[in-house]
């Protein structure tokens, strides 16, 4: 059970530049670089800490039915999804949809509910299986059909479809790499005057005071039954946590740091670098960056939000943590500044390395730092 803390654009067609700084200290004239340098220039190897990097391990862990318990008991989910498929029942009327990563098949269900004339569900796992009895069970038997297999290797009996539904979000939205496969189905099998649901994600980012469960969760390494465990406390750093945050933890209003157009982009735009800035609300001491995310269901009538944001009910997502290396002291009106850079992780590209540059201008100004982390 998670503990409880303590309650206390980019203009369009700029491109961003990543200015390399020294870590902890201020840069004097470090040359700027392109994304695509950026990408390839080095970064700090993160000790794997059993990181499994077995191809299959993904989709076999889908066939546990713990996993898919915890997301259909997520209200927040599962409900947004049933009320912007059912709510848009004109819009499903005898079309053709396609689920990626359909798991249990819920979603495939509420497309059927929903007048849809055929329904495709690819799921790689051995769930599918199971997936398919349902369906029989509750009299969609002859409507949905579940295809077991990557979307990148099977084919469907159709050549295209009218709709596309998947929850595909991961913890820090992009988490598991399970988008790269719902915009390879949609560039192969969705037709040009389709839909996608969701349609719209947008990640963001804002400064929290941590104080308790920082030394409860990062402090616990530094002594452990009277032997010194310090040197684990970076190594811990690096991990982010995923956790409830109370909205009244954070010191500042969020910042979005990427925008998708589900329609639009491509898998090369789920690297980014984007920077962010962020304004101090009151005085106190920040100790994280929390970082969430949410979706849009636009082709829903009405529209439909789906958000992991900590103003909002929980979610099994819940929100994902990045802690400072050492507390900032901020003022009502100072501004946290920096660069959030994102890339799959060169060994499992289901893992996401994370590179935050930040700096605090105000009246105890903190230099730029930099700091690494990886989402696994």
């Amino acid at each position: 059970m998670s503990k409880q803390r303590k309650v206390a654009k980019r203009p369009a067609g700029e491109a961003f530049h990543w200015v390399a700084k020294g870590e902890g200290q201020t840069t004097g004239s470090s040359p700027e670089c392109s994304l695509e340098e950026f990408r390839s220039s080095e970064w700090r190897h993160l000790p794997d800490g059993g990181s499994d990097t077995n191809k299959d391990y993904y989709f076999n862990s889908y066939a546990r039915f713990g996993i898919h318990e915890d997301m259909l008991k997520d209200q927040v989910r599962t409900g947004s999804y049933m009320r912007a498929i059912l709510g848009s029942a004109e819009l499903f009327q005898g079309k053709t949809v396609l689920d990626i990563g359909s798991g249990t098949g819920i979603l495939c269900l509420f497309a059927a509910k929903a007048g849809a004339k055929r329904v495709f569900g690819i799921e790689c796992s051995d769930i599918a299986g199971h997936a398919t009895t349902i369906a029989k069970q509750n009299g969609y038997g002859e409507v949905i059909t579940y295809i077991q297999g990557k979307a990148e290797e099977v084919e469907l009996p159709v050549d295209k479809v009218d709709i596309i539904i998947s929850e595909w979000m991961g913890y820090f939205l992009i988490y598991e790499s399970m988008l790269d496969s719902v915009l390879f189905a949609r560039d192969k099998w969705l037709k040009a005057d389709g839909h996608m649901f969701p349609d719209h994600a947008r990640l963001y980012v804002a400064a929290a005071e941590d104080a308790d469960y920082r030394a409860d969760k990062i402090g616990f390494w530094n002594h452990i039954r009277g032997f010194e465990f310090s040197p684990l406390s970076s190594m811990v750093l690096q991990e982010p946590i995923s956790d409830i945050v109370d909205e009244s933890s954070l010191v500042t209003p969020p910042c979005c740091v990427l925008e998708l157009d589900l329609c639009k982009c491509s898998t090369g735009d789920l690297d980014f670098l984007a920077p962010f800035s962020l304004r101090v609300a009151r005085k106190d001491f920040i100790h994280s960056l929390v970082v969430w995310f949410d979706v849009t269901f636009g082709a829903a009538s009405p529209a439909v939000v789906l958000s992991t944001a900590p103003s909002k009910p929980g979610t099994h997502w819940k929100q994902t943590v990045l802690y400072l290396d050492e507390p900032l002291v901020a003022h009502c009106g100072d501004a946290i500044s920096g660069t959030l850079a994102v890339r799959k992780n060169l060994q499992n590209h289901r893992d996401l390395d994370v590179k935050l540059a930040y700096e605090l201008q105000g009246e105890v100004p903190k230099p730029s730092t930099i700091q690494y982390f990886r989402v696994r």
